[in-house]
């Protein structure tokens, strides 16, 4: 699977080139490896400069093993994840360590991604320790901006974790991401395990600090109307492969997959005229086993477009319009209005 080019004047600032992680499943008196869980296959995609690309699809597709892949939080398998023209892959000890202060990540549970024993102040002045950026007052004062870039009081600085609420919490994970001045951002879910009032704060709060600071991000989700609200460009990921990537309007307006158009087909619409006459997509059968995925295209043993090609034959990745990549055989068909 090539990585899709980007358009003239636009800087990639991360290139993902055939990332693979499989994890083993051990078993028996020797644990010895006994099958292997292809959590990320054979995936490839771009981010570009100041960019948000939305990363999408159902629990356990891969969604977050592909983010922890590109921090190095999870060494892939095989593959190529190129930084700012540095390919992360190859490197260990000290000089990955010194990539730290430019990617970070924003962590789906902020209940659990907050050390309990510590202090907020502690907690976000933790990176400038680490890197020994600030000390003393400079880093009292670091933290402070920080926490009011956050829109949080910095009076509450020596309070601990359980003394907030999980949207407080998920903006001291933001603040402390901020800490080290980074220009990639991976954000795991950070929205789905808050009140709906509270998430559009939050997706707010990226926005406008990705407009003020110059950020990146790669936004992972399974909420289609928070993707289609805050992305540039959408990929859509499905047992362990990325479906479809595109614009986000080109995405949600014309999808050339059948797994993509399944999902939109679930998004509610708030035009009762609209929402009582469009066609529901209605899949049927369970995911497979990413330890024993299908032949062929991983979604054929629930697409209702299912030929024998591809239950045999995996599709190619391809790009059918400007910018607009697909992984399924009948997508000409799709494009010519055929099925």
């Amino acid at each position: 699977m090539s990585t899709p080019a980007s358009p003239n004047g636009k800087q990639d600032l991360v290139v993902v080139e055939n990332l693979v992680k499989y994890f083993p499943v051990r078993g028996g008196i020797l644990q010895r490896v006994q099958a292997w869980v292809q959590a990320v296959d054979d995936v490839s995609f771009t981010i570009r400069e100041g960019e948000t690309l939305g990363l999408v699809g159902e629990s356990g597709c891969g969604k977050t093993t592909t983010g922890r892949c590109i921090l190095q939080l999870e060494r892939p398998t095989s593959g190529q994840v190129i930084f700012e023209g540095q390919d992360l892959t190859t490197l260990q000890g000290e000089p990955l360590r010194q990539t730290r202060n430019k990617m970070q990540m924003i962590f789906q549970d902020p209940y659990a991604s907050l050390n309990p024993r510590m202090t907020i102040r502690e907690i976000v002045g933790e990176p400038l320790d680490v890197f020994n950026l600030a000390r003393g007052k400079e880093k009292a004062e670091r933290v402070e901006y920080l926490l009011k870039v956050v829109g949080l009081n910095p009076f509450f600085a020596s309070r601990f974790p359980h003394e907030f609420s999980g949207g407080q919490r998920q903006r001291i994970g933001i603040a402390r991401a901020l800490a080290l001045n980074p220009s990639f951002i991976v954000c795991d879910e950070p929205i789905s395990a808050l009140d709906v009032s509270i998430q559009a704060q939050v997706v707010n709060l990226l926005e406008d600090l990705q407009k003020e600071l110059g950020l990146t991000y790669l936004f992972i989700a399974h909420d289609l109307s928070m993707v289609r609200h805050i992305a540039d460009r959408v990929a859509v990921m499905y047992l362990g492969k990325i479906m479809e990537l595109a614009d986000q309007q080109e995405l949600y307006n014309n999808p050339l997959h059948p797994y993509t158009q399944a999902l939109l087909s679930a998004v509610p619409v708030p035009d009762p005229v609209v929402e009582e006459k469009r066609q529901r997509v209605i899949l049927t059968g369970d995911v497979p086993s990413p330890a024993n995925p299908p032949k062929g295209c991983p979604f054929n043993t629930r697409c209702p477009l299912a030929q024998e090609v591809c239950r045999t034959q995996d599709p190619e990745w391809r790009q059918l319009r400007p910018d607009h990549w697909v992984y399924c055989h009948r997508a000409d068909e799709i494009v010519a209005g055929r099925v």
